[in-house]
């Protein structure tokens, strides 16, 4: 698949979509349109994987970390993989690792929706468990990035095969370690006072069709996630902000919409475990996805060089996976507001992240 100024080509075939040029204001337009759609088959997704978790009986924090993550991460696969094949090392690097905060601080929101600190209700262990071991991936390439590929093979650096070795390990760890080591939620709200219900509508639904509906959803997002970095890419050209900044800020948001529309759906129907996995999941994908980057990426190890915008994105990630790591062993703990302390810290870091990419952009 290969994009380049504006047209999308799949090789092997004769036809092609061409995506016009289009001033600022037209380009800003279409950017929200296509976010709108990533948008509303994110919230579908939400609905679709709840239901199918409950008929199939299958625990919702494995839907979320296996399932609804990779779906919700579409936008990430065709814009990462479409930008490498350009050849555009900073808008990969920092869409990937710009989203991790971002994504972190929708799950920080979400305790709006959950009537009090969302990292209270998990029963079990395993979601501290993601965290810590996102807090290690993210270590990893934090040291990759630091001090350089030291081996390279064919173009590819060590650095990020080691990364995709090590999810594999993370997902067979955390497969393993579900359904154990159970822990007491505490201040968990009556479940028919939740507010701003959602019901799905989907009781009557049959699989053949639920499955259907899900496929289109994923479509949607793929397809309108791969034009996001289209006209992403145009609003730094003609913004002159500069890829670094618009990939860490305004294109990591647009393809992390997914996450933040199934999240807040999740936790608006009580299935908070499958919120948080969903998240966890989504940004380990977020750092595995730099390996399939590094293959397509024709000049050099794409973790060779980065900016020092990567290497922010990188630390903003440990710092706010560490704030919600510590809050779900802290069972019980300070609010303000609807909000539990450490979402209200996660969101001042992200906050502060904002300020410091735009510092060295």
């Amino acid at each position: 698949m290969t994009l380049i100024s504006g047209t999308i080509s799949v090789h092997g075939y004769n036809k092609h979509m061409e995506v016009p040029q289009t001033g600022i204001g037209l380009t800003v337009v279409l950017f929200v349109m296509c976010a709108s759609v990533v948008w509303i088959s994110g919230a579908r997704l939400a609905y679709i994987a709840d239901d199918l978790a409950d008929r199939f009986q299958l625990a919702k924090s494995l839907v979320g970390l296996l399932v609804l993550s990779l779906a919700t991460s579409l936008p990430e696969v065709a814009t990462t993989l479409a930008a490498a094949v350009r050849q555009t090392q900073d808008l990969v690097l920092n869409n990937l690792f710009g989203g991790i905060a971002l994504q972190t601080a929708v799950l920080a929101m979400s305790d709006f929706w959950a009537r009090g600190a969302i990292t209270n209700y998990p029963r079990k262990a395993n979601h501290a468990l993601e965290a810590t071991l996102l807090v290690f991936l993210l270590s990893t390439a934090l040291i990759v990035v630091s001090v350089g590929e030291t081996f390279v093979f064919m173009g590819v650096g060590l650095g990020s095969a080691l990364i995709a070795l090590i999810y594999a390990g993370v997902i067979v760890l955390l497969r393993r370690y579900d359904g154990q080591n159970d822990w007491v939620p505490v201040d968990l709200p009556d479940p028919e006072e939740l507010p701003f219900p959602a019901p799905s509508g989907l009781a009557g639904t049959s699989n053949r069709v639920l499955f259907l509906q899900a496929a289109f959803a994923c479509l949607a997002i793929l397809v309108f996630g791969l034009l996001l970095v289209v006209f992403a890419t145009r609003i730094a050209d003609q913004t002159g902000l500069g890829e670094g900044f618009v990939g860490v800020t305004l294109l990591a948001g647009a393809t992390s919409l997914p996450e933040l529309t199934t999240t807040i759906t999740a936790v608006r129907i009580g299935a908070y475990t499958m919120a948080i996995s969903n998240i966890f999941g989504s940004n380990l994908i977020m750092l595995v996805l730099v390996f399939p980057a590094d293959i397509l990426f024709r000049g050099g190890p794409i973790l060779q060089n980065a900016s020092t915008t990567v290497l922010l994105s990188l630390s903003f990630g440990v710092a706010v996976t560490a704030i919600f790591l510590t809050g779900l062993i802290v069972r019980s703990k300070p609010k303000i507001g609807a909000f539990g302390l450490d979402s209200v810290l996660v969101l001042v870091v992200f906050l502060l992240s904002i300020l410091a990419y735009y510092h060295v952009r």
